[in-house]
């Protein structure tokens, strides 16, 4: 990056209030799904615990809008919207300490992300993991155009999320290593806003926490909706089937090999010790593992499993299900967030457009 650039960012940081000293962080969630454990390991879990004695800014949204990317139907972005947010208020997060909020509430958003699109490089955006990935597919086949089945919406993707995030001016963005190159994106975005009109944007870092568990499935791979192999963190919504029976349920289904009880076990070479890990304390973690070596049932390292992770959750699953039983007090959360949300939107913005030459040709009376 340029000097002309490093300085624009500079510039950005000091305009925008921030010191370099002080974090503003900023965390999307796609409603696309009902979250499971792999979810609450990897992201619901230590996204709250890092801003419990912090007192850094944090805002958290529901990413609706990069949901229809894919989703097509109404439905499950309108329940997964509130399962979600439910989830996460349930879980410990204090929309009072942070700004939570629904994307589509923010209308700065999508407005910001055209003005971006306009100073955007094409070629940035033929470089995207996902737009890449969707063309690859294509040329695999034969008489299939590179560009069938893409939307404008998969291949703008990382505007969009530029928006999200130079909208506030956030400093550190926690996200998985393969979304990394979105932040460098962002960055490379906001640097050329920077330096072809005024310094705005602040250029995000982004944060990878390698310590963070993946969490292994049912059928031993990486546990992930789009293998069917997930474990629920509060189950499907039915009356029938309480959220608890429906946890423990999907652990009995852990597979396993045939070794018989009493029969020494690799703990290492176990899905079910390898998600115990993830909830278990070192002590716990030891005990266990002395168990499996001398020949604990595949059984009863379920229940363990089962009672460690329960410990844990069910004091959340009374909290969830008043919420999704009162989805009133659920919009009142996120319109009171979006609220906070706009106070800086509508600034940013305001900022963005004077700055491209959208603005009032005189005062009026």
């Amino acid at each position: 990056m340029s000097n002309n650039l490093n300085s624009a960012s500079q510039n950005a940081d000091s305009q925008s209030g921030h010191a370099k000293s002080n974090k503003r962080i900023l965390t999307g969630i796609k409603p696309t799904g009902i979250p499971h454990l792999g979810n609450y390991v990897g992201a619901i879990r230590p996204a709250i615990q890092s801003i419990q004695n912090s007192n850094d800014e944090a805002f958290f949204f529901l990413a609706d809008y990069h949901g229809i990317i894919g989703c097509y139907d109404p439905a499950i972005i309108h329940e997964s919207t509130k399962v979600i947010a439910a989830t996460w208020i349930a879980c410990g997060l204090d929309p009072e300490r942070v700004t939570f909020y629904r994307q589509s509430d923010v209308p700065e958003i999508p407005e910001l992300a055209w003005i971006l699109n306009c100073s955007c490089a094409k070629g940035l955006m033929n470089r995207a993991h996902a737009y890449k990935a969707a063309v690859d597919i294509n040329m695999e086949k034969s008489d299939v155009d590179p560009d069938q089945g893409i939307n404008m919406g998969l291949f703008g993707y990382p505007v969009l999320m530029a928006a999200d995030i130079l909208m506030f001016n956030a400093t550190h963005v926690p996200v998985g290593r393969d979304q990394v190159q979105h932040i460098e994106m962002a960055r490379d975005i906001a640097g050329t806003f920077n330096h072809r009109y005024k310094p705005l944007f602040t250029l995000p870092d982004a944060v990878v926490d390698e310590d963070i568990p993946l969490l292994t499935g049912l059928d031993g791979r990486k546990m992930s909706k789009s293998y069917s192999n997930t474990i629920p963190l509060f189950g499907e919504p039915n009356p029938q089937v309480s959220s608890e029976k429906q946890m423990h349920k999907a652990i009995m289904k852990i597979v396993t090999n045939s070794q018989l009880p009493d029969e020494p076990k690799d703990p290492d070479d176990s899905a079910i010790f390898e998600i115990y890990k993830a909830f278990a304390t070192p002590e716990e973690i030891d005990k266990m593992r002395a168990q499996y070596a001398s020949g604990i049932g595949w059984g009863d390292a379920k229940q363990t499993l089962f009672d460690t992770i329960n410990a844990e959750i069910a004091p959340f699953r009374a909290r969830y299900e008043e919420l999704m039983a009162n989805p009133k007090e659920l919009e009142e959360i996120l319109r009171m967030g979006a609220d906070k949300a706009r106070r800086h939107s509508r600034k940013q913005l305001d900022k963005t457009r004077r700055a491209i030459g959208i603005r009032p040709l005189a005062k009026l009376k």
